[in-house]
Parts: C-alpha cells; sequence; structure tokens
C-alpha cells in the first residue's frame, strides 16, 4: 500500500489497513466499469459517500458506527476492485469469503463489528441499490424504467435534488476522507 503497510490478502490484519490508503484506492476504482458520462468515472469513493448520505435518511436514523459502516461498505474493493454481483456470485463462496474477511479486517481497525448485524446490512443494501438507481439514472445512461427493473427507486425524502457529478480521483479521496473524519469524531 502507499503507506508502506504490507496487506496480506488472504489474511487481512486491522493493524495493516489504513483509512489513506482506503480513500486512494476507491478513488481510483471506477463504478460501472468507467462506463459513465462526465469527464471523469464515478469511483467507488464517491459512491461510498453517496450510500452513506442516503443510509443516514433512512428511518430510524442510524447511529455514527452504522454510518461508519455505510461509508466502509465497499472498502475491500480499494484492493480487490469492484465488480458486479452477478460476476461475484459466478465465482462462488471462496470470492465472498475473501471479500467477508477484508471487511471484518476494516471494521476492527475502525472500532466496528467485524460483522454488521443483519438489520444495518440489510439498510446499507437498501442505500446502496438507492444509490445505483440515482447513478444508472444520472451518470450510466439507464432510463428510470430500466433502472427499476434492476434496482430500487429511491425512496427518502429529498432524493430529487441529488445531483452527481464524477470528482477527479484526489477529489474523491478528499472528500472520503472528510466524510470518514467527520464521522470517526463521533465513535
Amino acid at each position: 500500500m502507499l503507506s508502506g503497510r504490507r496487506l496480506d490478502l488472504l489474511d487481512p490484519s486491522p493493524l495493516d489497513i489504513e483509512i489513506g490508503d482506503i480513500a486512494h484506492g476507491l478513488a481510483r476504482v471506477a463504478r460501472w466499469n468507467g462506463q459513465t458520462r462526465g469527464d471523469w468515472a464515478f469511483s467507488v469513493a464517491e459512491h461510498s459517500v453517496l450510500v452513506e448520505r442516503i443510509f443516514a435518511r433512512l428511518k430510524p436514523v442510524p447511529s455514527t458506527a452504522q454510518r461508519l459502516m455505510a461509508l466502509l461498505h465497499d472498502a475491500p474493493e480499494y484492493v480487490i476492485g469492484d465488480m458486479i454481483s452477478p460476476f461475484k456470485a459466478a465465482l462462488g463462496l471462496d470470492y465472498r469469503a475473501f471479500e467477508d474477511r477484508l471487511e471484518a479486517a476494516t471494521h476492527l481497525r475502525f472500532g466496528l463489528p467485524a460483522k454488521p448485524p443483519e438489520a444495518v446490512k440489510a439498510r446499507i443494501k437498501r442505500a446502496d441499490r438507492a444509490s445505483a438507481w440515482i447513478e444508472a439514472v444520472q451518470l450510466a445512461g439507464f432510463d428510470e424504467a430500466e433502472a427499476g427493473r434492476l434496482f430500487s427507486r429511491p425512496r427518502f425524502k429529498g432524493w430529487e435534488q441529488i445531483r452527481l457529478t464524477p470528482l477527479p480521483p484526489n477529489e474523491a479521496a478528499a472528500v472520503f476522507l472528510a466524510r470518514f473524519e467527520r464521522l470517526t469524531k463521533g465513535v
């Protein structure tokens, strides 16, 4: 990693995970395999911030730790990249176990439970799918009907005001880090 840490991908240690490495990596991983409008790809870092924003609007009001879990929901992708869910499923259970080990190490590094409670995980997934709908319509060329067949149309107050503009990688990393810093002040 750029921090100088050496992360054992098969047995990741929480001590080898740094938020700067996560932000840097996620800001350089493109959502939609880079097939989005704009001068820059919409990054997983930007997606993660959006998911946390959406998650924060869902009822009941989540705790700061739960919001941090939402922000970090795709953290393993800083080293393994972003793959669409059908492809992950095709790779099988070993891939999911690999991803789960990275998530557990990341959560432990930042004082969170290794595995999110199922109710929290389901709410993060709801926010993730709403984010995917917004991204699909605004950036990836889907019409609303097509996006609705694949993702959940957002159902929270104010979603219509969300406007996505992909950022250069360094700016996306800075936005992700700023959100992390704000959330960890409350944990």
